[in-house]
């Protein structure tokens, strides 16, 4: 997956729950007092996308001013406008110079599945395919097109008329799918599927999965208890240095990087038990001028990916780059991000719905201790076995 990108469609009116929306785009709604796009975001950025791309059209300034050119878990969103209505379809052609292989999510749904496990379906199918969607089982009232009639032949989309299946609005295309694109008001449900699912050349998986639609007043109104109840969970707050790899000192470069015992296993399990993981690290160095920011990037999306072909991931990272003392006259400066001061957790708080009471820390320093007890949170100081520490801790919450 280290090559693909994620595109998000994010231009929707929202003619069915209008009245609930407030002038805002659909995927704009607050749910939990989160943005939509924001769960979305939240889910997918811990995967080793190279760039996500927001396809946005009505108000898209509301989309612009949240998201583009944020960095989420150091990959770059970037949002594109429609300059006028093209349809699902025409606004992926806006694409069609600037992507590869890539995976496409809908703005309004979220199916949570593994998006690795779609990916690699069409990748070691021998079957010649341009892609592979997602399926899920029908919902009432929810009526995606030509799209909600589909059933699987070895592994091969066709339709069905009694079919329990139907489109969960997750895609992972090849390339080659944009020679049917056209640069005008153009469906991707309506006019692209049905196109290559006739002519035998998509593929298909079902997955019971966690599934929300938001595009119909009935799902809508039960959105924010539905999130809620699936999205509310504990995390694990952790410094870096000390405790997820041996602090040999402003550790930056892939052969310094070390994890140690027991962090795999532990980050693992963790994951089973349903924990968010996040890192909440200071990064002085960068203010120092031992590295630059880039050097961090590139250390971070290697470890991303290599994690996530143990099927591990960290849900976010946040660091913090400023020292008062720092060499860089741009970073040299105090900050709330900087432990012990707390706004690092604070940021995480704001976008994620998180179960404070079970959430734990673990550092290697009073800092870090310190950025707990403001954040509410309990702490432990990085025992020698991450994998037993974090066993016992759980254990007790």
């Amino acid at each position: 997956m280290q090559n693909l990108d994620l595109v998000i469609l994010a231009g929707g009116k929202g003619s069915r729950i209008k009245k609930y929306l407030k002038n805002f785009p659909k995927p704009m709604a607050k749910f939990n007092k989160i943005y939509f796009l924001q769960y979305l975001i939240n889910i997918y950025s811990k995967y080793p996308f190279k760039r996500i791309y927001i396809l946005a059209g009505y108000k898209s300034d509301v989309i612009f001013k949240k998201f583009h050119n944020k960095i989420s878990n150091f990959t770059k969103i970037i949002c594109l406008k429609e300059k006028k209505f093209m349809g699902t379809g025409g606004a992926l052609f806006s694409l069609k110079k600037k992507i590869n292989n890539f995976v496409l999510v809908n703005g309004d749904t979220i199916f949570d599945i593994d998006i690795k496990d779609l990916v690699n379906l069409s990748k070691t199918s021998k079957k010649n395919n341009l892609g592979c969607i997602a399926l899920t089982q029908k919902k009432k009232n929810i009526n995606n097109y030509k799209l909600n009639n589909l059933s699987l032949k070895n592994n091969i989309l066709i339709y069905k008329k009694k079919s329990s299946l139907m489109n969960g609005g997750i895609y992972f295309f090849k390339k080659e799918i944009f020679k049917k694109l056209k640069n005008k008001p153009y469906s991707l449900e309506k006019d692209l599927l049905p196109y290559y699912i006739n002519k035998k050349q998509l593929l298909g998986k079902s997955y019971n999965k966690f599934f929300l639609d938001i595009g119909t007043p009935k799902y809508f109104n039960v959105s924010s208890r539905k999130l809620r109840k699936y999205y509310y969970r504990p995390a694990a707050f952790l410094d870096r240095d000390g405790v997820i790899n041996y602090d040999n000192g402003y550790v930056h470069k892939k052969k310094d990087f070390k994890f140690r015992k027991g962090v795999l296993k532990g980050l693992k399990f963790l994951i089973k038990k349903k924990y968010f993981i996040f890192i909440i690290t200071n990064q002085a160095g960068i203010a120092k001028g031992y590295y630059d920011e880039t050097d961090l990037k590139k250390l971070h999306t290697f470890i991303k990916y290599t994690l996530s072909k143990k099927n591990i991931y960290f849900d976010d990272i946040q660091y913090c780059p400023y020292h008062p003392k720092g060499k860089i006259k741009k970073f040299r400066k105090k900050s709330s991000l900087r432990k012990p001061n707390n706004q690092m957790i604070k940021n995480i708080y704001k976008n994620w719905l998180i179960n404070k009471g079970k959430s734990f820390m673990i550092g290697d320093k009073l800092s870090d201790k310190l950025c707990a007890k403001k954040s509410m949170i309990k702490f432990s100081y990085a025992e020698k076995d991450f994998y037993k520490q974090v066993r016992e801790i759980v254990s007790k919450t």
